[in-house]
């Protein structure tokens, strides 16, 4: 029996998604729950797996191709019987809510031409143009005086080896002066088959180096580049470009900024990259932040809270779910922890890893970015101390962790070198007033100057 396989919803009311990349070819045999098939969501990379035994009989989407939630993508000879060509797709569906990210399979094959991939083989190394030959390179002939004697064998190898080399008789050395012989010599020109220009015949300097020019490999000609170049938006970058865009004329933004001594910060993240509890994730001072602002939003709930536009209502959320922004190829993309407040410090930070690095591959689910209450966005990672961040949609505030750098900084009266970082704080003004942000963000700074806060007021 032939059965169709549709593009089922994987995210959130999505309407269509890109077919990335083919795992399989017609006339190969699938599994169930074998991935069959890469998409592009407006929020992620997916996996889809198929929900039969069978024989592919068909693709029916080329990659890079955008199809319709719904669309028949694959077709699948499943040799039983069954209701109808749509039978599986209820368990299709099934399985996508519970895919989870799967790294590439070992030794998958490149995408071939017309939507089909190529046959599975080893990767060889591939040569830009034919090489060169073994031994195909010579130098020019050594001219023969008039009246050289006819270059014969060495007797002295004859019978032993087989014919030997021949040998040129000698004969009269080519007219140059010595600096011009080791010019030649260094260049790997040879005197013999050049022809004197300068005085009676002799060789000069200008002979030697033409000789070479002649002789040197001409480079190839480099490929034309465009002045310009189109680059599609869509998947991730579309969905994040409205996403901002609507922010941006939605909520009225204010930014405050604050410069904060991160000495103890950092001297606490080396503790605890000493203790057995973190022995197995990565430890950042990315994770007192998140601790930092994850405490500050208990003491103020207003700033982890969203706008309710249908219903005239302030939605204050007694739960944080704290985003993370990720820079992507694809795009930003924003996954959150979710229940971050009820998290030991080791789990917070086996988790913010976990993020990062899925973020990293194309692989956060569309779940992992609904839900979130406050978000954090490290720019120090670029190397940048500060900017004015855009809200997450539905979201009343985001921080910016700028980097930490050595600066002068008074420390009881005195001048002293110390770990400073800024932060800045972006809030919908009609939710955060200026009160409220800067509480806020007083009491995160206050935190990372001194740790301890933290479990003061945790």
């Amino acid at each position: 029996m032939r059965r169709e396989f549709k593009l089922p919803d994987v995210g959130e009311g999505l309407t269509e998604a890109e077919i990335v990349r083919w795992h399989v070819k017609p006339g190969d045999e699938v599994k169930v729950n074998q991935i069959v098939v890469e998409i592009e969501t407006a929020k992620s990379i997916v996996e889809l797996p198929i929900p039969w035994d069978g024989v592919v009989a068909g693709l029916m989407a080329d990659e890079g191709t955008t199809v319709e939630v719904g669309i028949p993508i694959i077709a699948v000879d499943t040799g039983d019987t069954g209701s109808g060509a749509d039978g599986g797709n209820d368990r299709a569906e099934a399985l996508a809510d519970d895919m989870v990210p799967k790294p590439p399979a070992e030794g998958a094959v490149e995408p071939g031409a017309h939507g089909s991939p190529a046959p599975k083989e080893e990767r060889q190394a591939v040569l830009v143009g034919y090489g060169v030959k073994t031994g195909a390179t010579k130098r020019r002939p050594r001219r023969q005086p008039p009246g050289a004697a006819t270059p014969v064998a060495n007797p002295d190898r004859v019978g032993v080896d087989g014919p030997a080399a021949p040998v040129p008789a000698a004969g009269p050395r080519a007219p140059a002066k010595p600096p011009v012989r080791k010019l030649a010599k260094d260049l790997g020109v040879d005197l013999a088959s050049l022809t004197g220009t300068g005085p009676e015949g002799s060789i000069t300097r200008e002979d030697v180096h033409a000789a070479a020019r002649a002789d040197a490999p001409q480079a190839a000609p480099q490929p034309r580049r465009e002045r310009e170049e189109r680059v599609p938006i869509k998947g991730v970058r579309k969905m994040t470009a409205q996403a901002m865009l609507a922010s941006a004329f939605t909520a009225p933004h204010v930014t405050e900024f604050l410069q904060v001594d991160v000495t103890r910060t950092m001297e606490a993240v080396r503790c605890l990259r000493d203790l057995p509890e973190f022995a197995e994730v990565r430890v950042s001072p990315l994770l007192l932040v998140a601790k930092a602002v994850i405490t500050a939003a208990g003491r103020h709930p207003m700033i982890n809270s969203s706008w309710d536009e249908a219903a005239q209502e302030i939605v204050v959320k007694h739960y944080v779910n704290l985003g993370i922004a990720a820079a992507t190829p694809r795009g930003l993309v924003v996954p959150n922890v979710k229940g971050a407040d009820t998290m030991p410090l080791p789990e917070l930070a086996a988790e913010l890893g976990r993020l990062t690095e899925t973020a990293r591959a194309g692989r956060t689910q569309p779940a992992e970015m609904s839900g979130g209450t406050i978000t954090i966005t490290n720019v120090g990672v670029f190397g940048v101390d500060a900017g004015t961040p855009i809200l997450n949609p539905g979201e009343a505030a985001i921080l910016a962790f700028g980097q930490v750098r050595d600066m002068p900084w008074v420390v009881d009266g005195e001048l002293a070198v110390r770990k400073v970082t800024t932060l800045a704080l972006s809030f919908d003004h009609r939710i955060v007033d200026g009160e409220l942000g800067s509480l806020f963000l007083r009491d995160v700074g206050a935190m990372l100057e001194d740790p301890l806060r933290m479990l003061a007021w945790s």
